[in-house]
């Protein structure tokens, strides 16, 4: 019997010391008043400054997500640019709270940094960009390229396996940063720039003198699953990064816009008043306000708003939708369900 209750505190000294820990970072966030974000050091359409220095993008809108879900305002949140080697002691070291980078999850990485990933926000696949006056089709036709790559990236690691593969030969030329990488295969340094493809379609229409100088190749040669990702053991500040995200899907899924979340507080959708507070309880199970998803969706907007503000057909970038339309619409994007 005292081995028993000596069993049963000891337990419950265990739940009681991970709950503490699970409300870490969510507990230094509300303390501080504003999230910080790991962003990248420049990608149009993803995370980038403007002109004025107002950082922008469909990465930045998860993370304005997160303040609107935790402060009910949009704009409480810094950033930190963060290039692929920097990114994840970034977040191991607490420099920031959440890293909202173009970021693919990955086994590895979701189990041997001390880090979770949360969630997708973006379904993308590895490509290749090369100067239209190399006269090159397909990427079957790279043997011998000198090829721009990033380091403590997945594309590096593809890059190696895909001309392994297809027993062909390439000579990296590795850059850091993003900025020096872009310049580098505008001057002729190397033959090809490798990347995921959304970025290569930035790339382009953004960072090159003449974008039709340019053309990206047919081929997709990986999955690359784009996602925010928190530290272990996070686990309530993870459940809000995650429904922050599926709010904004969720929000899609459902008609609900910026535009018209006032109106939908009148909807009798069982679904929409649970999204958006009418029905009350989701936001108590994360801790925050009733109105947390209602706050996301009328200060950021829904998914689709998002994706087409910052890289679909209001922005420079025109990408289809593709995998990132809603699972009704033939694409991969699938929140679970709030309630």
């Amino acid at each position: 019997m005292t081995f028993l209750k000596t069993a049963a505190a000891a337990a419950v000294m265990v739940l009681a010391a991970q709950a503490a820990q699970a409300g870490t970072t969510f507990d230094a966030v509300k303390a501080r008043g504003k999230v910080i974000c790991g962003v990248s050091t420049g990608v149009s359409g993803f995370s980038a400054p403007d002109s004025q220095g107002k950082w922008a993008g469909i990465d930045v809108d998860v993370c304005r997500s997160i303040a609107a879900a935790m402060f009910g305002d949009a704009s409480k949140f810094d950033v930190v640019a963060l290039t692929p080697v920097q990114r994840f002691t970034a977040l191991q070291s607490g420099e920031i709270d959440v890293l909202t980078r173009n970021t693919t999850l990955t086994l590895q990485r979701d189990t041997s940094l001390g880090l979770n990933a949360v969630a997708v926000n973006f379904y993308d696949g590895q490509g290749f960009m090369v100067p239209v006056k190399l006269n090159v089709k397909s990427a079957k036709e790279l043997n011998g390229a000198t090829v721009c790559v990033q380091p403590g990236t997945t594309t590096e690691l593809n890059l190696a396996d895909y001309f392994r593969t297809n027993n062909m030969q390439f000579k990296p030329v590795v850059i850091e940063k993003q900025d020096e990488i872009v310049a580098a295969y505008v001057a002729g340094r190397c033959d090809v720039l490798t990347t995921d493809r959304s970025q290569l379609a930035s790339v382009r229409v953004t960072q090159t003198p003449k974008p039709e100088d340019h053309v990206l190749l047919p081929e997709v040669i990986s999955k690359e699953p784009l996602g925010p990702m928190v530290r272990h053991g996070d686990d309530q500040w993870m459940d809000l990064v995650r429904w922050s995200l599926f709010a904004m899907i969720e929000g899609e899924e459902y008609g609900v816009t910026s535009k018209n979340v006032d109106e939908q507080l009148k909807s009798n959708d069982p679904n929409v008043k649970r999204i958006l507070g009418v029905t009350p309880g989701m936001g108590k199970a994360l801790g925050v306000d009733e109105k947390w998803a209602y706050n996301i969706i009328k200060q950021v907007g829904n998914y689709g708003e998002s994706f087409e503000r910052n890289v679909g057909k209001d922005s420079p970038l025109k990408l289809d939708r593709g995998p990132n339309a809603q699972w009704n619409k033939g694409g991969l994007l699938y929140a679970w369900p709030i309630r």
